[in-house]
């Protein structure tokens, strides 16, 4: 229950609603035992003395009560499904400020899918805990409590008798416990690989009909589908015999009640109403016993999600800031990489031993063969992962003395994969600085080559574009990322490939925005086209996460190196 504990916190800036909830619980709950009350009255006074004035009480009694039930119902339901929500919601922000802080690695290792489950389907469940099961759980208390209570009034000793089941009744449910969280765990992770499955096959829909895969992902799907209907059914199966058992004890007491409720009768000890009364009371009691083991079983379930929660907001985030972290002010754009080390898997290093340092303003290019490491040293600089061996410092700042956010503040990045968001055209731009203003939003589509295009879409710059931008080129794609950027107005930017997915005629158009871009900044591009780093003030060449040769254009031709071999390559054939 250390996860429920922590769980209820949440509910502590809601205590006084809660307090009241409580209140029309206990009340509404209450008036369900005034029935058996009015029914012995009604047996051993009314219609065994023929006390007309105790029926006209009785009659008004029961409007009373079940106008007053009525009223205290409504609240009991409105105030603990505000609660419940207002938790939802307060923990889904956590956990979406959690998921936003988590390193990159987090997200090399998990599906995007397996994330959305967390803020769905496991949030989902502390609803469910939360506001039906604690409404229920209070009820049932509520009467369970209530009975024994009046039941102890009538005859102590029928009541003692009955609640000898009651210790076999908590052991069934402890036992079937364990079995249910243990399977509503499976659940909720089933639940994940289909919201994954989903995520992923919805995403790549071109890919799929493309290669004509669709009744692939069908099958796919039905097996992922399949293995969740067993984990639940698994759930069903057990919480399907934990009624049943519960009940069948109950049933033994009630079985006892009858025996000796009515040798007493028989005997002139008890009234004929008073152990019909008894009797409902029983009932009353045998249905809340029942209905909280249901509750118990669903709890059970609802804490694997909450266990699941937890696990995530416990995570480690490797890639945080110190306690002591200074804020980065404007920087001039020299950067110092000095003997760096760095491994994905801390296996195997991606880089090795690499250290450069680049003056304000200068252009940097990196090139190589795929996976020797060129893309790892632009993860790095903006601090994406942290490095296990030497530093990385900016104006002489280590970048893991300084906040994450000001930092990243100080570098644009222009990505080989534009991401747009599901917006206007103009909020797509404005991301790079959220305050600005349309003029300057405007000003920077000009300088990146984009204002012609955004002008002829069918509503200018409030044209909403679509999920990821399919809507537009690559070249326009690119283009916005690009005043974005500049819109960002950072003085050290990285371009990781922007040209290399676009066409001859769209990489000029792009090639002259990034040229206006990188302006006065201090750059870092990453290429495989050689012909956009021909004016670099440095390139460095990576192959096997080190660098091997350093120079300008000229003299790695000269060098006769890997840089001219791959020179050769591209431009043999002009």
């Amino acid at each position: 229950m250390k996860n429920y504990k922590r769980l209820l916190m949440y509910i502590k800036p809601y205590l006084g609603r809660l307090g009241l909830a409580i209140i029309c619980i206990i009340i509404a709950g209450g008036a369900n035992l005034y029935l058996p009350w009015i029914i012995k009255d009604m047996i051993d006074k009314v219609l065994a003395e023929k006390d007309m004035a105790m029926l006209n009480i009785i009659s008004v009694s029961i409007v009373v009560v079940f106008a007053v039930r009525g009223f205290f119902y409504y609240w009991q339901s409105y105030l603990v499904s505000y609660i419940g929500q207002r938790v939802v919601v307060d923990v889904r922000e956590v956990m979406f400020k959690k998921f936003q802080r988590m390193p990159m690695a987090y997200f090399d290792k998990h599906q995007t899918g397996e994330t959305m489950s967390y803020l769905t389907n496991d949030v989902a469940a502390i609803q469910s805990a939360l506001v039906d099961n604690l409404i229920e759980f209070f009820t049932e208390s509520v009467i369970l409590v209530g009975s024994v209570v009046l039941m102890l009034y009538i005859d102590w000793k029928l009541t003692l008798l009955t609640l000898i089941t009651v210790p076999m009744v908590g052991y069934a449910m402890k036992i079937f416990g364990r079995k249910i969280k243990s399977s509503g765990t499976l659940i909720q992770e089933k639940l994940a690989d289909i919201t994954s499955l989903l995520q992923e096959s919805i995403s790549s829909i071109r890919i799929v009909k493309s290669f004509v895969r669709e009744d692939y992902e069908v099958k796919r799907f039905r097996r992922e589908n399949n293995l969740n209907f067993r984990a639940v059914m698994k759930n069903v199966q057990l919480t399907s015999l934990l009624t049943p058992t519960v009940e069948f004890l109950a049933a033994v007491a009630v079985t006892f009640i009858v025996w000796f409720g009515g040798y007493e009768v028989v005997q002139g000890i008890m009234s004929a109403g008073a152990l019909v009364a008894f009797l409902t009371y029983a009932v009353n009691l045998a249905n809340p016993v029942k209905r909280l083991s249901r509750i118990y079983g669903r709890m059970q379930q609802a804490m694997a999600a909450i266990d699941r929660i937890f696990y995530v907001l416990d995570l480690e985030e490797n890639v945080a800031d110190k306690s002591d972290a200074k804020i980065l002010p404007k920087v001039t754009g020299k950067v110092s990489v000095e003997n760096i080390t760095f491994s994905y898997d801390g296996k195997h290093n991606a880089l090795e031993n690499v250290s450069f340092e680049v003056l304000p303003g200068q252009m940097i290019a990196f090139v190589g063969p795929s996976g020797a490491g060129k893309s790892t040293i632009a993860n790095l600089i903006p601090r994406f992962y942290d490095v296990q061996e030497g530093a990385i410092k900016i104006d002489g700042y280590d970048i893991r003395d300084v906040t994450s956010k000001s930092l990243r503040e100080q570098i644009g990045i222009v990505p080989q994969e534009t991401v747009l968001f599901s917006t206007t055209v103009m909020e797509n731009i404005r991301y790079g600085k959220l305050d600005a203003t349309d003029e300057e939003v405007i000003a920077a589509a000009k300088a990146a080559n984009a204002d012609k295009f955004i002008r002829e879409l069918p509503e200018g710059y409030q044209t909403k574009i679509g999920e990821r931008g399919l809507n537009l080129s690559g070249g326009q794609r690119q283009r916005m990322a690009i005043a974005r950027a500049m819109l960002k107005n950072p003085q050290i930017l990285i371009l990781d490939e922007a040209t290399s997915a676009l066409d001859t005629e769209s990489e000029k158009i792009v090639q002259s925005a990034l040229d206006e871009l990188m302006k006065g900044r201090t750059s870092f591009v990453i290429a495989h086209r050689l012909s956009t780093i021909f004016a670099a003030d440095k390139i460095f060449v990576i192959d096997k996460g080190r660098i091997c040769e350093a120079g300008t254009h000229k003299e790695l031709l000269a060098l006769g190196g890997v840089y001219s071999n791959l020179y050769n390559i591209q431009f043999s054939k002009l």
